[in-house]
Order: C-alpha cells, then sequence, then structure tokens
C-alpha cells in the first residue's frame, strides 16, 4: 500500500509566467527578443515556448528580504541558460545592464531587469557551464 505522501497530487513543472504590465505587449516581445521566450499562441496551430528539462527552485522570501534589492519588486524570474557569458555580451550589446556575481564557485548568477526596469530576471549557468 502507498504511503499518504505517495498519494498526493503535486505540480510537476513551471506551467506559465504571468507578468503584470501596462505594456504587455512591447514586455513580451521584450522577453521574445532578448532571452527567446515564444509569446502566448494565437491560434492553435502555433506552438508555445518548449523549456529544456532541468531544476526548478521554487522560492518565497519575507516581505523584508533585501534579496530583491527593491522593497517594491514584487517578483522574480531564473532561467537557465547554456551559456552565461555569452547571453551577457548579447544583452550588454542590446543596452541591457547585466551584472555577473562571481561570488559563487557551482552557480553561476546574471542579474538584469527587463524593459520595464520593475523587477528583478537572473539567469543561472548549469554547473560546468562554459565560463
Amino acid at each position: 500500500m502507498r504511503s499518504l505522501e505517495e498519494r498526493k497530487w503535486k505540480g510537476n513543472g513551471n506551467r506559465r509566467t504571468v507578468l503584470p504590465s501596462s505594456r504587455s505587449e512591447s514586455v513580451g516581445l521584450w522577453y521574445q527578443q532578448h532571452l527567446g521566450v515564444s509569446l502566448t499562441p494565437t491560434s492553435y496551430e502555433d506552438s508555445v515556448w518548449q523549456q529544456e528539462a532541468g531544476p526548478t527552485v521554487f522560492s518565497a522570501f519575507e516581505e523584508t528580504s533585501d534579496y530583491f534589492g527593491d522593497a517594491h519588486k514584487v517578483w522574480m524570474v531564473n532561467f537557465r541558460v547554456r551559456d552565461l557569458d555569452k547571453l551577457a555580451v548579447q544583452l550588454r550589446a542590446a543596452g541591457i545592464a547585466v551584472t555577473i556575481d562571481q561570488r559563487l564557485i557551482q552557480w553561476r548568477f546574471a542579474r538584469l531587469h527587463d524593459l520595464r526596469k520593475s523587477d528583478r530576471i537572473v539567469a543561472t549557468a548549469k554547473p560546468g557551464a562554459p565560463h
């Protein structure tokens, strides 16, 4: 007989990320252009953005946390990337400020903001990814 823990239904991945914005079309295009995220399909013939399989961390932070850098920032999205340095070069060439956190050994993080400058984006290189 299965244990109670084994019988619980669980989420098995991130299905959708929703960004509040008064400029939703331009924000969506920004993510498409700079991070390769497909926009919401307008028909059943259009495909949706397919993510590569990999780890996902779901975290809740105290409202008073300084992790976001600003108390008015209400959410953050973290993308897994193959080559953090190449992505940083590409984003900087487009005029987007990128800060790479060099303090961590196993994971490498880059911090940036989308065109709204209101919330944080983090790009994370897989362990062993190019430096």
